[in-house]
């Protein structure tokens, strides 16, 4: 039992658990997930669907956290993803070829690939700090998508783009199974081979496992390029959801929620351990919140506070200092026993 209670996905957990039954509260059948044409469909199903591109921005974000980094520039790379891919697919004479669609998809996802290797070289090659390093992108990439799109929204009809985000395959949102399947790979990558070691020492100290052996620079410019390539993949998944690309306000501030994400599962922004499972947890956190948010009926204006204030009540639980403080008290220091009385001995 003490180990279940110091488990540090204990309070993820917890938390999702009680935003789940609070919308069971004000939703009936809340928990029902029904079939209908071969589909699942279900509030519970709706929240992971919607929180896809979430999961995959804030996996990639947890292995660039975990090398004491960080990156800004995601929720850009979202954007420009899907403005590209829209960009081309909009131009096809035929919308509904899906080799059209599958050379505009790979087009965004190398262009993701680049951007986030430019990221990689700025920190581990140049040396500049890493929120310095992915602040240019972030801003210079919403240019960049703005560019792309000529600051319009660029509409597609694209059946076969519309699987991507908003289709459905096994009777599962093919969203879904993308992330399942991201998921797995991750986690096949760091935890059953070398790498994910190699992530957490470079996290730990990154001068001395450069000392030990360990090729620190190529290490941050993997987990870089391979941030981008889930926040590409996002950006194909939220655009294809809408059959649009907007420039402007996609992926906005998602690079925020994929830092929280990662910090409410139990990874430290220092570097160093992460955790994959938690980072799923907490952007299932954030995705929940957002839908109680709306089923209990918060009024627009204040939806941003009340998030914010949701949010550090789940981070002062994970606090292991603030719990204590918390949650129990102070004991009082048992007094010693005294002394047993030593005999003298009487000389006869």
């Amino acid at each position: 039992m003490n180990a279940v209670l110091r488990h540090r996905l204990l309070w993820p957990a917890v938390i999702l658990a009680a935003l789940l039954l609070t919308n069971l509260a004000f939703t009936d059948h809340f928990f029902s997930i029904e079939m209908k044409d071969g589909h699942l469909y279900g509030s519970l199903i709706d929240i992971v669907r919607f929180g896809a591109p979430l999961i995959l921005v804030a996996l990639g974000m947890t292995l660039v956290i975990a090398t004491g980094g960080i990156d800004l520039s995601v929720g850009s790379v979202v954007s420009i993803s899907g403005a590209l891919a829209c960009l081309r697919i909009s131009g096809m004479d035929d919308q509904n070829s899906v080799s059209g669609v599958v050379a505009a998809a790979g087009l965004a996802l190398v262009l993701s690939l680049a951007l986030g290797a430019w990221n990689g070289f700025l920190v581990a090659g140049v040396g500049i700090q890493p929120i310095i390093a992915t602040l240019i992108l972030m801003v210079a990439g919403r240019g960049l998508a703005q560019l792309i799109t000529d600051g319009q929204i660029i509409t597609v009809n694209s059946g076969p783009y519309k699987l991507i985000g908003g289709g459905y395959w096994l009777t599962l949102p093919f969203g879904i199974i993308i992330v399942l399947a991201v998921l797995a790979l991750t986690a096949v990558l760091t935890r059953r081979l070398a790498l994910g070691l190699l992530i957490e020492s470079v996290g730990g100290n990154a001068e001395a496992s450069r000392l030990a052996g360990i090729r620190s620079r190529g290490v941050i410019i993997t987990v870089y390029t391979f941030a981008a390539l889930c926040a590409g993949v996002a950006g194909l998944m939220i655009s294809s959801n809408v059959s649009s690309a907007d420039g402007n306000n996609a992926g906005l501030w998602i690079e925020l929620d994929a830092i929280l994400a990662v910090v409410i599962g139990g990874t430290s922004l220092a570097g160093g351990r992460f955790s994959l499972g938690g980072t799923v947890l907490g952007a299932l956190i954030i995705q929940t919140l957002t839908t109680t948010i709306y089923s209990i009926g918060v009024p627009p204006e204040t939806t941003l506070l009340f998030k914010a204030l949701v949010v550090t009540v789940v981070c002062l639980l994970q606090s292991p200092a603030f719990r204590e403080k918390a949650f129990h008290r102070r004991r009082r220091p048992v007094a010693a026993p005294p002394a047993a009385e030593e005999k003298v001995r009487v000389p006869a």
